[in-house]
């Protein structure tokens, strides 16, 4: 089931469909269209399960459909950044091309952003758009500090007659975009199953933290970065996507919650921690949070 609740700035928390009707407080937290867009944004009325809900932590996804759980929609906005960018493009894919069309298998459901002659010639191009952070977007990038000698040495001080050194950024490293290939590859198989052949895979990753220095001491100074992604095989993508959905699928039928949630699920608890909005109803996210508490000195 999707978020029910709420959570207000006092951390109270109201039925959504009551904040929306009428708010208790004197004044709204942000403007009505925007709660209405939020709202609008936590139920999209899908039976099957997307790929981006079998992407995620099985016992996360199963938590999101067997729970009344809360929300706070200032944690929802920047999802609603990434559905205006989503809606600017498809304002403009006349010629040939696709755009936000959901497609289906026995399996799964995936919503593609874009697809055919939107990055040169090539009519097969599949492009998903993604507004994120500036250490996402360094990560996916592959893109990692090393020191240079600068041919210099300290001519005083501690470091006196030691070499000196510089940071310099590099591009080759490991690219951290395992979960954004997963998804490419899931809608790549989908479109190919409509006869519609894929040639290329793009992200386009908008920095939604873009101008600011932390950005630039990540090495990250333009707006927007194209990423691409590789194919993986459809025997393995298919096998993940079977093994997700049946876990998922049995969890909800015996109505027992699956096992923790791997650690780059939970972003080595980070997630668990800050991010997963149904954590606390998560045996492991409560026993996280709980440590994380600690005293106040004096109060035993």
């Amino acid at each position: 089931m999707p978020a029910k609740q709420f959570i207000c700035p006092d951390e109270t928390r109201i039925a959504i469909r009551e904040c929306l009707n009428a708010c208790p407080k004197k004044q709204r937290c942000m403007f009505l269209p925007t709660l209405r867009a939020v709202a609008a944004s936590l139920d999209r009325g899908l039976k099957e399960p997307t790929v981006t809900e079998l992407i995620a932590g099985t016992r996360e996804t199963y938590l999101k459909k067997t729970v009344n759980y809360a929300v706070n929609p200032q944690d929802i906005v920047y999802a609603l950044h990434g559905s205006a960018v989503h809606t600017i493009n498809e304002n403009h894919t006349q010629g040939n091309m696709l755009t936000e069309i959901r497609l289906n298998d026995n399996i799964t459901s995936g919503k593609f952003d874009l697809y055919g002659e939107i990055l040169d010639q090539d009519t097969g191009v599949l492009g998903d758009i993604k507004v994120t952070s500036s250490y996402k977007i360094m990560r996916a990038l592959g893109r990692y500090k090393v020191d240079v000698p600068t041919g210099e040495v300290y001519k005083t001080g501690l470091k006196k007659g030691q070499e000196k050194y510089k940071k310099d950024w590099r591009d080759d490293g490991v690219r951290g975009i395992l979960d954004w290939a997963i998804q490419l590859n899931c809608y790549r198989i989908l479109l190919e199953q409509q006869g519609l052949a894929v040639n290329k895979m793009v992200i386009q990753a908008l920095c939604r933290d873009n101008s600011l220095r932390i950005a630039n001491e990540r090495g990250i100074n333009q707006a927007i970065y194209l990423i691409p992604v590789n194919r993986i095989s459809d025997r393995w993508i298919n096998r993940y996507v079977q093994y997700k959905a049946a876990a998922l699928a049995q969890a909800l039928e015996n109505k027992t919650m699956p096992p923790i949630c791997k650690a780059k699920e939970r972003w080595n608890n980070r997630k668990c921690l800050d991010y997963c909005q149904v954590s606390d109803f998560c045996p492991y996210g409560c026993q996280l949070k709980s440590k994380m508490v600690k005293p106040l000195k004096g109060v035993s």
